[in-house]
């Protein structure tokens, strides 16, 4: 037989599955029954009647006194007597399913509701508006506004060819469009914005062959996904690097090309074969926890990298000059490892000592405390 507690977490499951369209008028998912299942035979009710049955009986007769519940009864024989035993919970509205769920459920029920009132005085016409107010319960208020007046602004006045930078609403900037274009599309009904698709991806590179520098050309170089680009040499060797003071500044070294890493940034460098087909592709990045998953993800982005600079015994030689801060000068979080399956065996051995509490030294070892001429002649001992 089900308990109080059971019948809580229903009614939470029920409220979070249902209340936005309670909020907009879509359905009237109250009153609804919750079945206690109590044992359907006289043997199952007088096996646990006095242990279990009996008590949890006098329970829901206390419980249902508390809060705004019905609660229903069927006669049942046990043993020799008659007893009303509990089959149903019933909750009439979704008010008193929000009172007995308890945390901030009436604020949220009363919030979705004025903002379906909204929605319905701008938009009337808007498809699903569930859909939309359930989207929009983790926004402020003042978001909620910006939403109705950028759909507002949409529906009356072509965008076509702007950025999202150019959009002329007063207190919206680009990134607020871009984090809420699906929204606005659902607001307004429209299949697109007509705004101007994100530039492409591109690398930042730093050519290191010395031959080539001696001709006087440009040392520094970019390349953009889909634009035509040709390198002056097919490298030998790329050295991608986390920071991009490292790759700027990485000594000459035949055949090299020394990419800006900028953090995540696989998908980009995937894309150009003449830098995936170089026959050494290393990767060197900061020995911290985030440096290790940055590793992982170019791997998984298509970028075959071996790395460097980023195992134990670096970790040894340069651990007094490392950091327990992040760049803002916040406390660097352990939090639990991933589980970064892109990761060798040893690569995954320093990144677990980095993460773990017992740890007595530093947890992060910057990349520029290696000196570059360290690191060049770690990419020799690998190429020759």
């Amino acid at each position: 037989m089900k308990t109080p507690a059971d019948i809580v977490a229903a009614v939470k499951k029920r409220l979070e599955n249902t209340w936005d369209s309670d909020a907009v008028g879509a359905a009237q998912t109250w009153p609804h029954k919750f079945a206690l299942s109590p044992p359907s035979d006289k043997a199952g009710l007088e096996t646990g009647w006095a242990s279990t049955i009996h008590p949890l009986i006098r329970t829901w007769r206390d419980w249902t006194l508390q809060n705004p519940a019905r609660l229903h009864t069927e006669s049942r024989r046990v043993f020799t007597t008659l007893q009303d035993v509990p089959t149903h919970l019933e909750i009439c509205t979704i008010a008193d399913a929000a009172t007995i769920a308890g945390g901030d459920w009436t604020e949220r029920l009363e919030r979705g509701r004025l903002r379906a009132a909204q929605l319905a005085d701008r938009f009337p016409a808007a498809a699903e508006p569930q859909r939309i107010i359930r989207a929009a319960d983790g926004y402020t208020d003042v978001d909620f506004a910006l939403l109705l007046d950028v759909a507002t602004w949409f529906t009356n006045n072509d965008a076509f060819g702007y950025t999202p930078r150019q959009v002329p609403i007063p207190g919206v900037h680009a990134k607020w469009i871009d984090a809420h274009r699906g929204q606005i599309l659902n607001v307004t009904g429209l299949q697109t914005l007509g705004l101007l698709p994100a530039h492409p991806s591109r690398i930042h590179f730093t050519y290191l062959d010395p031959e080539y520098r001696d001709s006087g050309r440009r040392f520094h170089d970019s390349a953009t996904v889909g634009d035509s680009f040709l390198s002056p040499y097919q490298p030998d060797v790329v050295i991608i690097s986390e920071n991009k003071d490292t790759a700027i500044h990485f000594p000459p070294l035949r055949g090299g090309i020394a990419v800006e890493g900028d953090g995540f940034g696989g998908k980009a460098a995937a894309a150009f074969s003449w830098l995936t087909g170089a026959r050494h592709l290393l990767y060197w990045g900061d020995i911290d926890a985030y440096g290790f998953e940055i590793l992982n993800g170019w791997r998984d982005d298509g970028v075959p990298v071996a790395s460097i600079l980023m195992d134990q015994a670096t970790y040894n030689i340069y651990e007094p000059y490392g950091t327990n801060s992040d760049r803002t000068g916040k406390p660097l979080k352990l939090g639990m490892p991933k589980p970064l399956a892109f990761l060798t065996d040893a690569e995954r051995a320093v990144y677990e000592r980095l993460l773990d509490p017992s740890l007595p030294g530093h947890r992060r070892i910057e990349q520029e405390r290696v000196p570059l001429g360290v690191a060049r002649a770690t990419v020799l001992s690998i190429i020759d």
